[in-house]
């Protein structure tokens, strides 16, 4: 039990991700039948509906525009603030995250690339966290394109007109819609955890400020 409350934070997002990507997965066929039969189609099955464009396109597409609301988020934190906001780095005020590594290669428990790591390691160990999200959003962005184009093409043959490719997808103005409502929304999301923590509270959060804090204090 002790090694599931120290990883609580983590299993419980996991499960809830879980949980949602089924509930997208069986109201999404549902939903997808229902069309299918006003078209007079016969209806398809849960495991063809989960290997469809069309269910691959309602996952990636926002997939893509979390990764890149959080990628964004770790970059932006490392060079502006906000006054008053949790969410910022102190103002004015040294703070550990912005140490040298290089000054601690002697640590103990310091991780590998930081005692043994060469320059080139240890450059791109410190900035690991947004490269990570950086390849998590292109290649969710790509696999939009793909299953994207799979659907639109569907969509197009069924009126006519010829399928397109990834790259041809990556050019329609259906791709960029469905993008920019997602991605509009994301940073809407952090703006509010960023304006709303300079005035309001959680307590035990780690998100918040303590309840007590001034509202001119920044920085969690």
């Amino acid at each position: 039990m002790r090694w599931i409350r120290l990883r609580g934070l983590l299993l419980v997002n996991l499960g809830l991700f879980a949980v949602f990507l089924g509930g997208v997965l069986l109201t999404g066929n549902a939903h997808e039948n229902e069309q299918l039969t006003d078209h007079g189609q016969p209806t398809q099955s849960l495991v063809a509906y989960a290997g469809s464009s069309s269910f691959g396109e309602t996952v990636f597409e926002n997939w893509e525009s979390e990764f890149l609301q959080m990628g964004m988020y770790v970059l932006l934190t490392t060079f502006l603030v906000q006054k008053g906001s949790a969410e910022s780095k102190p103002i004015d005020e040294a703070v550990p995250q912005d140490e040298n590594p290089r000054n601690h290669r002697t640590d103990a428990d310091a991780p590998w690339p930081v005692r043994h790591g060469t320059e080139l390691v240890l450059k791109l160990y410190e900035n690991s966290l947004a490269i990570a999200f950086g390849i998590c959003f292109a290649l969710s962005i790509w696999l939009h394109a793909v299953t994207g184009a799979g659907a639109y093409s569907e969509e197009q043959q069924l009126h006519g007109s010829e399928a397109v490719t990834a790259w041809q997808y990556l050019g329609t103005s259906q791709f960029w819609f469905e993008s920019f409502q997602n991605w509009q929304s994301e940073f809407l999301a952090v703006a509010a955890i960023v304006g709303g923590s300079i005035y309001l509270r959680q307590r035990s959060s780690s998100q918040s400020k303590p309840v007590h804090a001034p509202h001119a204090q920044t920085g969690g």
